[in-house]
């Protein structure tokens, strides 16, 4: 009787998690601050001379990100923000700068989503759209957009059943054309930061 009455109340106990997990929300939204730190590669200029010469600035944004759970481990998501100004430097000396729109797509293995510690990896796609470009006051632009593949990693510490901590890193690929008034190629920059990021996280 007592063994009968054990398995029936692990069975029981089997059965509201199973129901807690079915209602579990597919839903998660963070907030992030994250530091772009620019891995500033480049061709030589005009195709003579040195690579490396052009850079771009780092800095650190806020980010929004939101997450949709196909199953307790497989998720997609969204990254968003708003356009970032960058300054743009040949040799050290500032020489204009632009803004770039990056939203990302990701989706993502988490590895142990129903533990206090779930780390997960992710791989994408980023599109990012690339304004108000002011070179040499004028004398130079950049192409107007770039479309390149993005990697993350990252670790959730859950809280509580809503609530959770986010340490994230991505390396996204973000490069373009450096082209003269005239249309001619001066250079090629390949951007490709590195987004190291902190933040709150929601489950509804």
């Amino acid at each position: 009787m007592k063994k009968i009455a054990m398995l029936l109340a692990l069975a029981g106990a089997m059965t509201a998690s199973s129901f807690a997990a079915a209602q579990e929300s597919p839903w998660l939204v963070r907030v992030r601050a994250v530091n772009i730190s620019p891995e500033n590669k480049s061709d030589p200029v005009g195709g003579v001379g040195a690579s490396d010469r052009l850079s771009v600035s780092s800095k650190t944004i806020p980010e929004v990100d939101i997450s949709y759970f196909f199953t307790p481990n497989w998720a997609a998501e969204l990254i968003l923000t708003y356009p970032q100004k960058h300054d743009v430097k040949l040799d050290g000396n500032t020489i204009g700068s632009f803004k770039h729109l990056p939203p990302t797509l990701l989706a993502q293995y988490h590895f142990t989503p129903s533990s206090p510690i779930s780390p997960y990896l992710g791989a994408g796609i980023n599109y990012t759209r690339i304004s108000d470009v002011n070179l040499l006051n004028g004398g130079a632009r950049l192409e107007n957009h770039s479309i390149g593949g993005a990697l993350q990693a990252g670790v959730d510490f859950k809280l509580d059943s809503h609530w959770l901590i986010n340490f994230d890193v991505k390396k996204v690929q973000i490069r373009s054309d450096v082209l003269a008034a005239n249309g001619s190629k001066l250079s090629t920059v390949k951007i490709d930061p590195w987004l190291i990021g902190v933040g709150v996280g929601y489950r509804f």
